[in-house]
């Protein structure tokens, strides 16, 4: 594969390689890990890193497609969890979804509930996954990106609802050489971002630009602290992309940070 980061996006595969292993070992220690996989590139990177931390035998798989998930994308999936040795639960969450549908008595074909019964799916994956990890005392590891983590690209308590994130400083076109580094399938490396919360779900219906184009933009922002104007200008991207980040930014911070309280913290006792 040929690279196409530009140089400021360019990354020494192997150190952080080092630093993530590292960070996950520090993190995990001694407990079980449960991750999402859905046969796309970010989880399926973070799965081979968390392999690459810990004894394989302390990472679990949770596959849950719906109807409409692509056939390719459960069998990528199964794919990974078989290739990298961990074991792997699927489920079908389909039937969890009517359920909540009937008891509120809406309907799940009814444009308005589109985005609300998407993201449900996404809380109902978050709560799966600490099912079981609340069987085996054991930690989740989210799959969020910086490209995601930045403009919000996720769900608040759903794939947001996590232990720790391994490859939260990493950009996804970091990712994508970084997955063909790992020696993960070009099928998987290369696949489009879609989150499927929805029938034909894609992330390039919501956001403006590709993450080829968008990363750099983020990059002159958030890395380089560049103003709007001279960013969109190193990125070759018009200002209203810019624009659309900012208020991206601002708009889902609440997604970083703890919930709003008055809530004071006036002693930390010492670690015992």
């Amino acid at each position: 594969m040929g690279s196409f980061l530009v140089d400021d996006l360019k990354i020494d595969f192997d150190k952080v390689i080092d630093d993530v292993v590292e960070f996950i070992q520090e993190t995990v220690r001694d407990k079980d890990v449960l991750i999402g996989l859905s046969g796309g590139l970010d989880s399926s990177v973070t799965a081979v890193l968390l392999v690459k931390a810990l004894n394989p035998k302390k990472v679990h798989g949770l596959i849950m497609p719906t109807s409409f998930t692509p056939t390719e994308d459960v069998e990528d999936a199964k794919w990974l969890a078989e290739y990298l040795k961990i074991d792997y639960k699927l489920i079908q969450i389909d039937s969890i979804v009517k359920s909540y549908a009937e008891s509120v008595e809406l309907s799940l074909d009814d444009p308005k509930y589109k985005m609300s019964f998407g993201n449900l799916r996404a809380r109902i994956r978050m709560s799966l996954l600490y099912f079981y990890a609340n069987i085996t005392d054991g930690l989740v590891a989210g799959t969020g990106d910086k490209s995601e983590i930045l403009i919000g690209y996720y769900t608040k308590y759903g794939d947001g609802g996590v232990d720790f994130l391994p490859i939260a400083h990493l950009y996804k076109t970091q990712l994508r050489e970084l997955g063909a580094y790992l020696g993960l399938p070009k099928r998987i490396y290369s696949k489009p971002a879609a989150p499927r919360l929805y029938p034909g779900h894609v992330a390039i219906d919501e956001i403006p630009v590709d993450y080829s184009k968008l990363d750099l933009l983020l990059y002159n922002i958030f890395d380089r602290g560049l103003g709007i104007v001279e960013a969109s200008e190193r990125a070759g991207l018009p200002v209203d992309i810019a624009v659309w980040v900012s208020k991206r930014y601002h708009s889902t911070e609440h997604k970083r940070k703890m919930p709003p309280s008055l809530l004071k913290i006036k002693y930390t006792p010492p670690i015992v």
